[in-house]
């Protein structure tokens, strides 16, 4: 079975701003099969054991090194832990904290050791979800499907999720007679399909309540306005998947609303992109790591955009924020833009995590700024 918990702002801030000898960050691959979950489970008692053996050679204190194998013990242990996995597992461990996450985007397998948290992962979860919901809506049949980047779209049991309009409204038909022999008239129908909506709507808060992932919808009119005109969720996209979804398998549907996050993201990209242009020229905004790394030092850093994918070896100064570059990734640091990362998180920034191509002035980062340093 699969189950998100994944980080909020609040929560990678809190970790980012951990810093102390010993502290193991772990990322690797899960899935939701029993089998899938098992190899998991192996690979992090490999992690964990390659992580003492690291924290051995830093000389850790002994204390924390117990501390962090019992904790990692206590979640290799958790059997019920381990039934309920996403895509991927992220693990903090410093004798202190123990914290994991299960993430619904796909990262690769790594085991840090260093002074301090390598979070830059988790941002993938938090700018910009791979995974949605859609919520086919018919006045026959309604069904709430779950999508992944790489799996199949699954289907999602609502409990008290009305079957179609009939059902909700408590009559065998909407398009019958009235007690007076008149035809229903299209004003009526509408009433009905609004007490559907609202039937639904009563279904769905208890689950959407807790989701972070955006709600797609695909209904045709006068349905499909009906609902966004009945509802209040915050991550109910703007784009419907126009037509009968009647007419469309799960799987058709969960293409086309790939490309609404295609769309979605790509909107934002671009709307970000052209604030920052904007912030350049007028003189609010960085592109150069060394100004970046200043400002961020300083708590001046009001937005950071970083490329995902990008490592510049080298590390910042605590005082003054001046990079001292190096040629290759130094043991026990994540490198600069990590390091500027962490630091704006520690001053509330908004970050986004990009690819390369999507960075304005096409480096490693950008910031935007609240003040000059």
């Amino acid at each position: 079975m699969e189950y998100k918990d994944i980080p909020t702002k609040a929560d990678v801030e809190r970790i980012a701003a951990l810093r102390q000898p010993g502290c193991v960050s772990i990322y690797l691959p899960t899935g939701t099969t029993p089998a899938e979950a098992d190899r998991a489970r192996i690979e992090l008692k490999n992690h964990l054991a390659s992580a003492a053996r690291a924290l051995e050679e830093l000389k850790v204190d002994r204390a924390r090194i117990r501390a962090v194998h019992t904790e990692g013990e206590r979640i290799l242990d958790d059997r019920d832990f381990w039934r309920y996995q996403s895509r991927s597992l992220a693990v903090f461990l410093d004798g202190d904290l123990a914290q994991t996450f299960r993430l619904p985007n796909r990262l690769g397998t790594s085991c840090e050791i260093a002074d301090r948290f390598y979070v830059k992962p988790l941002l993938r979860a938090l700018t910009f979800p791979q995974s949605a919901l859609i919520l086919a809506l018919a006045g026959n049949s309604v069904r709430l499907l779950h999508i992944t980047p790489d799996r199949p779209a699954e289907r999602i049991d609502v409990p008290g999720m009305p079957h179609d309009v009939a059902s909700a409204v408590g009559l065998a038909s909407v398009s019958g007679r009235s007690p007076d022999g008149r035809i229903q008239g299209s004003e009526g129908q509408k009433v009905r399909m609004l007490e559907y909506v609202q039937a639904i709507d009563r279904a769905l808060r208890p689950l959407l309540a807790n989701s972070s992932e955006p709600l797609i919808l695909a209904a045709a009119e006068p349905l499909a306005g009906i609902f966004r005109g009945a509802v209040e969720y915050p991550r109910l996209v703007a784009e419907t998947i126009s037509g009968n979804p009647e007419d469309k398998t799960d799987e058709e549907l969960a293409a086309a609303a790939r490309g609404v996050l295609d769309r979605l993201y790509a909107s934002k990209v671009g709307a970000l992109r052209e604030a920052y242009e904007a912030r350049i020229a007028a003189g609010t905004a960085l592109v150069d790591l060394s100004d970046i790394a200043r400002a961020a030092t300083f708590g001046a850093v009001e937005s950071l955009v970083f490329d995902i994918d990008r490592r510049v070896p080298g590390w910042v100064d605590d005082e003054t924020g001046v990079i001292t570059f190096a040629d290759e990734d130094v043991p026990g640091d994540y490198g600069v833009v990590d390091e500027i990362l962490r630091r704006a998180l520690g001053s509330k920034a908004t970050v986004y995590a990009l690819r390369a191509e999507d960075v304005p002035g096409g480096g490693a980062a950008a910031a935007a700024v609240r003040y000059p340093v």
